[in-house]
């Protein structure tokens, strides 16, 4: 009997829901933070206050998110979620390269679909935050001088009335801003998500080798969940650790399609959005490398146990 080595439906419906889950989560968690963080000027400075939670809660909360969807997907493909997990696996022999596209496929949809639904959910309070940021906006910028036809100097003021980049960190990540000049670079962005990464599944490899101290498979999800949350910890602070080209991509085009425009593609140049993608994928495959040869191959052999 020939094996088919593409997936079947019912792996591309577990990558297709889990990752939902862990998106649905997490973008929530985001979207919490945001509308409830207020900035207010008292004397010189500015000082943000949280309402609905801060960064603990978004470490805390996507950890969570992965640990929920390890759960739903974990005993049917091994919960990926995740085409960095995905072509690892794959680089790693543990999974067929036929069955790449159709995973990978299933988590962007997923995470657009998860997109759309934070996005509905929230729409009213990310109405209100961007009528804030503009009118802040507003009250920052210098007014242009017109001349009219009669030589009258009058102020005009422009609003746009499209979605802003106050709100688009809800969904796809961008890197730290230090001031109006400088900001994270996309070399260090890049460098943080593949180490990011790698981490990510050097022990995602530890946890599931079963010659190694790795946890019981019902718990294998708790000890996952908090890889993330501690990549979160620190490896958060450049870019807001995607270690997941899906988690970062689905989103982003949500946001490209839903109003935010061709900005966040641009923002904050033409490359950056290429960093939690190239990133994620390079670092993967580094980290099952690294966890094989300087563990794996010391295993002994089935016949040995």
């Amino acid at each position: 009997m020939k094996t088919d080595h593409r997936a079947s439906l019912k792996e591309i419906n577990a990558e297709f829901l889990g990752t939902l889950v862990l998106m649905l989560f997490g973008l929530a968690v985001n979207a919490q933070v945001t509308v409830g963080k207020a900035v207010t000027f008292v004397g010189d400075g500015a000082v943000t206050t949280y309402a609905y939670g801060d960064y603990l809660t978004l470490n805390i909360g996507w950890g969570l998110a992965v640990m929920l969807g390890v759960y739903v997907a974990g005993g049917i493909t091994g919960a990926h979620l995740n085409p960095a997990v995905t072509v690892a696996m794959a680089f790693r022999k543990k999974l067929t390269w036929a069955k790449v596209p159709a995973y990978v496929a299933a988590q962007v949809v997923a995470a657009i679909v998860a997109s759309c639904i934070v996005y509905l959910v929230y729409f009213e309070q990310i109405e209100y935050v961007e009528q804030l940021a503009q009118t802040q906006a507003i009250k920052n910028a210098q007014a242009l001088p017109v001349v009219t036809q009669e030589g009258l100097e009058i102020q005009v003021e422009v609003m746009d009335g499209r979605r802003t980049m106050a709100t688009a960190g809800i969904f796809a990540t961008y890197p730290r801003e230090f001031d109006e000049q400088n900001r994270v670079t996309n070399w260090t962005g890049l460098l943080d998500q593949f180490v990011g990464t790698a981490l990510l599944l050097l022990v995602i490899c530890a946890v599931v080798d079963k010659k190694n101290a790795g946890p019981d498979f019902s718990l294998a999800p708790i000890a996952i969940g908090a890889i993330v949350m501690m990549i979160g910890m620190g490896f958060g602070a450049n870019c807001g650790y995607a270690v997941n080209p899906a988690r970062d991509f689905g989103p982003r085009l949500f946001t490209f399609l839903a109003g935010w425009g061709s900005s966040v593609f641009l923002e904050p140049d033409n490359f950056w959005y290429l960093v939690p993608i190239i990133g994620p994928v390079l670092g993967g495959v580094a980290g099952v490398a690294a966890y094989d040869q300087l563990i794996t191959r010391f295993h002994p052999d089935e016949d040995e146990d």
